[in-house]
């Protein structure tokens, strides 16, 4: 045996110290192979939309209602069926509201108790004891799991349940042990959760997103462009800095860096007052609602102004600092001729929408005023000295990357860059060409290096990077010929605004160019899909979300309200189960006030895109292969001890 291999058998039996040990081991992982494979969950493009997020999570796209029904079936009505789900998704709230109405609490609780247990039996079935016990809540662990284990030795179960809920009830703990059920029933309906990019920007709440994924049990995340934005403000990057802030005043949401994040905008607001205070900034009106009176919508739109004229001088900075980003047909702000108000882009002249720019100087239009250097001095400090946003951020870096390879599905973000004719675009990174999942990892590598670099050229490289990732045609996250921010603000001419797709968009439903980019990522042709979103799907227009006879899962539909116009819907959503894969098709959200009151879920019409023959196990899956392996080393281990080269420590 290789001196390596027994030395790391040795280790393995301080693990294992006898046969005994090592069989039993094996005998339990052989089980869990065995057992019906969990489910996961798949989101994408959630853009600060917290409220409808926490919903879909709470309700797993419609995995708690189909459990409430795989139990009932026709036994409770569709009335009883629904408020059982409101109640294990609100619990607390639901109770309150129930307490008001019902006249007799010690029925409801012994009625709903039972309900409830029996959900919860359906949805811990395909976990082992071990796993079901780690999810329990301390003070009701013993109590639940007697209430959830069968026993066949008892002469009187009932009597036996009955007197457990009876007790829960006099000791008026029934109100606390139905919310423990409740998140009990959650937490094992999804067993592990994907966010498939896009967390930030356009909602309001992105940082409670951030808070609610940072308690979760089991998830992944793949950033998306918005992602690496806020990731790259948070490291310092000026141009991130500028975006950030003029999305968030663009949608009405600057209380998301003020009361979110703590991050001081006074001097932004004094300066942008100063400069714009007779300005009526008509081109950067609110997309959001914005403030709550008049004047503050006012203040707000010439923030948003002046930031953004803050913006094009930072990235027309970028831009020349690095030369090998050729985006030099981007720096617009040398173009216009300010005595006549117009633009030459491309030759072609355009008249400028809004013709006051106060602090451009024309000799040097990049150049910062002496205000703006300020104001982003300081806004690049309280950047950097935001725990709470920086804690954010070492959790994307902790939990994400730019892809991921799980249980044979490729998950990104936007696309992977495409030649016209299908095959992998070479890119070149700080003089350097990449494609395919080669770029993914250099562009990753560099994100992590914006952050932890030791060499200070490498760490600013990495933060530029990020601002790349946000905007550039040959970004995975983007995948656009341009980024039109400026002409969507200051012209009228719509042909100035079309940003054109990278070829990957037309080419899904392409057989050998979607096996090309499978086999790219290490997946075989067949039993594989790739998921991922960016790119908002038309669904009132026709267009389907399954490409390419279901190889490709694009799942953005517009979780944001900004796209529910444009799509129709409010968003997509994936379950990945143990029968195979099932799409989720959800109308807008109105309030958790209403999903509450009103009992109304997010109605989701539910599409099977593929259904399993033999209903998958652990064992086909990647925790399955592990486990595999495991078992082959514990086989040498049993090997070893009954050969005698390695003794039992008995």
């Amino acid at each position: 045996m290789e001196e390596l291999k027994l030395k790391y058998l040795e280790r393995l039996s301080d693990l294992y110290p006898s046969i005994a040990k090592a069989s039993t081991e094996i005998i339990n992982l052989q089980a869990i192979l065995n057992l019906p494979k969990a489910t996961e969950h798949f989101l994408t493009d959630i853009h600060g939309e917290y409220e409808a997020f926490a919903h879909v999570l709470k309700n797993g796209s419609g995995s708690i209602r189909r459990k409430i029904n795989d139990v009932f079936g026709n036994t409770l009505s569709t009335r009883d069926k629904q408020s059982l789900a409101t109640l294990i998704y609100y619990p607390r709230e639901k109770m309150d509201r129930i307490r008001r109405e019902e006249p007799c609490m010690e029925d409801w609780y012994k009625i709903t108790l039972y309900r409830l247990i029996e959900v919860c039996k359906c949805t811990m079935s395909k976990y082992t004891r071990s796993k079901v016990r780690k999810a329990l809540p301390q003070d009701f662990a013993y109590v639940i799991e007697e209430l959830i284990t069968e026993k066949p030795d008892l002469r009187d179960k009932e009597f036996y349940y009955n007197a457990i809920i009876n007790s829960i009830i006099e000791t008026e703990r029934a109100e606390e042990f139905i919310v423990a059920l409740s998140g009990v029933i959650q937490r094992l309906t999804v067993d592990h959760l994907h966010i498939v990019g896009d967390i930030y920007d356009r909602g309001p709440g992105p940082h409670i997103i951030m808070d609610r994924l940072m308690q979760h049990h089991s998830v992944d995340i793949q950033w998306g462009n918005h992602d690496v934005l806020w990731m790259g403000a948070a490291a310092g990057q000026r141009g991130c800095i500028a975006n950030v802030i003029r999305i968030c005043a663009r949608y009405g949401n600057l209380d998301i860096l003020e009361d979110g994040y703590g991050i001081n905008l006074l001097p932004l607001a004094s300066f942008a007052m100063d400069t714009y205070g007779e300005d009526p900034c008509t081109c950067f009106a609110l997309k959001g609602r914005g403030g709550a009176t008049v004047r503050e919508r006012e203040m707000e739109m010439k923030m948003h102004k002046a930031i953004s004229i803050i913006q094009f001088k930072a990235e027309g900075q970028i831009i020349r600092k690095n030369p090998g980003f050729k985006l030099e047909k981007r720096n617009l702000l040398h173009h216009i001729d300010f005595e006549s108000g117009a633009i030459e882009i491309e030759g072609k002249h355009y008249e400028l929408l809004d013709k006051n720019f106060p602090t451009v100087d024309p000799e040097h239009p990049y150049a910062f005023s002496p205000e703006e250097a300020d104001i982003m001095d300081r806004l690049e400090k309280a950047f950097l000295n935001c725990e709470k946003l920086q804690a954010h951020m070492r959790f994307l870096l902790n939990k994400g990357g730019l892809y991921k390879v799980y249980n044979q599905n490729l998950l990104y973000h936007g696309c992977v860059p495409l030649n016209q004719d299908g095959t992998l675009k070479s890119v070149r990174i700080y003089g350097r060409a990449y494609k395919g999942k080669a770029l993914y990892e250099a562009l990753e590598s560099y994100v992590r290096k914006g952050y932890f670099a030791l060499d200070k050229k490498e760490r600013e490289r990495g933060k530029d990077m990020m601002w790349y990732i946000w905007l550039h045609e040959n970004s995975p996250l983007f995948g656009k010929d341009k980024m039109a921010t400026f002409e969507r603000y200051f012209l009228a001419e719509k042909e100035t605004h079309k940003e054109r797709k990278n070829p990957y968009y037309e080419l899904l439903e392409d057989e050998s160019v979607v096996n090309r980019i499978l086999q790219e990522f290490g997946l075989p042709a067949e039993g594989t899909h790739i998921i991922n979103g960016h790119v908002p799907v038309k669904s009132k227009a026709g267009e389907s979300p399954i490409k390419c006879g279901g190889k490709v899962l694009v799942i953005d539909g517009g979780f944001s309200k900004a796209y529910q116009k444009e799509t129709g819907i409010a968003g997509y959503t994936l379950i990945y189960n143990s029968y195979g894969l099932i799409l989720a098709a959800h109308e807008p959200f109105e309030s958790t006030e209403a999903a509450i009151e009103k009992e109304s879920d997010i109605h989701s019409d539910s599409i099977v895109v593929k259904r399993t023959v033999a209903r998958k196990t652990v064992g086909d899956t990647d925790i399955g292969r592990r486990l595999r392996e495991q078992i082959q080393d514990l086989n040498e281990l049993l090997g070893a001890y009954r050969s005698g080269l390695i003794p039992e420590k008995l």
